[in-house]
């Protein structure tokens, strides 16, 4: 609520002092309107509820809303002038109102990323109270201290009646089903997070949320579903019955010509920006050994269609017959070696920073690949593919994906597959966006690439 104040208090000093200069008897008015922003700007974001706890610091819900204020607030004055004929000052209203918003997805933004460093050393985390079976719970255990910026830690678990506390591997079991509320508070927890299981019913959850309203317990149901966003589900009650709907994804269609379009534009762009570095980064590496500037080699895109993919060549010649001497099954069908020794010196630092992948933009240009996707497999990767793994190739491979901003290639093959099954399921340009924001600071942290 600072940070709004004071993003709205700047924006109106910087609009008041471009658009007036000094205190007029014209700019008197604005002057208190500048004095009353503040005030009005919070109220509208507490308004639109931008300031409850499961809003900050994670997902775009709380920017989304923050948006919807500043549109909402120009809406109303826009309005307002016109049904009172008011002589509204243009210049001051757009210079305020959509600055007033941008200060506040700015400031709102620092306080998330100091928010998630603070949740990765393990402060700011919310206590969670797992309901289930042990299976689920280690799961549900294992994903939460994975991404530990969503602020959920599990410091306990409850399991069904009768059940054997030797299930659950990952947090002490400190009671059953019908311990809950008496275990919330021996704890010390503030959220109870039930998993899908036939014991806990409706009739149950219900009775559940009763006995933790006392004590201003939270309550957040996990679904059978796996890795399906929020976009794709909505709540329609029917009968009396609150049924989640799962769209299906949309993997054609009108989305996805924007996709393309958007993807070929800004490869394009790209291209003619990046050029002096592209020409440079080709001498580089022919002065520096011996043998072409790009490599190329065979991969799998969608549809199971074959195209040829462009890289910087950061491997010695012989590179693919020493391949076989390198191959092990122990991490599925994903092959990656930390200390490749047939990685040249320059190959190292290209593919620390991934500059090695920026010929795929060419890619991107003929249609072979989008810019955000899965990552490109091998022919001999998609032969081992089970059925599961081959909705990968629904869409194109990405020059960058979440596999890119989760690890890259730290990342084991399950999850490098759970990963990319995400993304599949729950594409949008808006997901598409987010993760080329995050993959600039990925690829300048260089961890994960080798």
């Amino acid at each position: 609520m600072a940070a709004d104040l004071l993003a709205a208090c700047l924006a109106a000093t910087a609009a008041f002092c471009c658009r007036f200069g000094d205190v007029t008897a014209y700019a008197l008015p604005y002057l208190l309107l500048s004095a009353v922003l503040p005030a009005v700007w919070v109220c509208a974001v507490a308004l639109n509820r931008a300031y409850e706890p499961r809003m900050i610091g994670i997902g775009s819900e709380e920017f989304q809303r923050i948006v919807r204020c500043g549109v909402g607030l120009t809406a109303a004055l826009a309005v307002g002038s016109y049904l009172t004929k008011a002589d509204v000052a243009r210049g001051y209203v757009v210079l305020a109102l959509p600055l007033v918003t941008l200060l506040t997805l700015g400031f709102r933004y620092a306080l998330r990323r100091s928010l998630h460093r603070r949740r990765a050393g393990g402060a700011c985390m919310r206590r969670v109270l797992a309901v289930g079976h042990g299976p689920s719970i280690d799961e549900l255990v294992r994903l939460f201290r994975l991404e530990r910026h969503h602020g959920l830690d599990v410091v306990a678990a409850c399991l069904p009646d009768g059940a054997s506390p030797g299930g659950v591997t990952q947090v002490p079991v400190a009671g059953h089903f019908s311990d809950v509320p008496l275990v919330v508070d021996q704890v010390q927890a503030d959220t109870v997070a039930v998993l899908a299981c036939p014991e806990m019913d409706g009739v149950a959850l219900r009775r559940l949320a009763w006995r933790l309203e006392a004590t201003h317990t939270e309550l957040v149901v996990a679904p059978a579903l796996m890795d399906v966003a929020g976009p794709r589900t909505t709540i329609r009650p029917a009968a009396g019955l609150p049924l989640l709907h799962v769209e299906h994804p949309q993997l054609a269609g009108a989305r996805q010509l924007v996709k393309n379009v958007f993807d070929r534009l800004v490869a394009a762009s790209l291209l003619v920006l990046l050029s002096p570095l592209l020409a440079g980064l080709a001498i580089a590496v022919r002065a520096t050994s011996p043998g072409r500037a790009l490599f190329r080699q065979t991969r799998v895109g969608r549809d199971g269609r074959l195209f040829t993919i462009l890289k910087f060549r950061t491997m010695r010649r012989g590179s693919e017959r020493q391949k076989l001497t390198l191959v092990s099954d122990g991490d599925g069908p994903l092959f990656k070696v930390r200390h490749d020794p047939r990685v040249t010196p320059l190959g190292v630092y290209l593919r620390r920073y991934s500059l090695d992948e920026l010929p795929q933009l060419i890619n991107v240009l003929l249609g072979h690949m989008s810019l955000v996707g899965p990552r490109p497999p091998l022919p001999e990767e998609v032969a081992r593919y089970g059925d599961d793994v081959r909705r990968r190739l629904l869409v194109r491979p990405g020059l960058t994906g979440l596999w890119q901003v989760k690890g890259r290639s730290d990342l084991s093959w399950e999850e490098s597959v759970r990963l990319d099954l995400r993304y599949v399921e729950n594409w949008s340009l808006t997901l598409d966006l987010q993760i080329l924001w995050k993959t600039w600071s990925a690829v300048a942290r260089g961890q994960g690439a080798y």
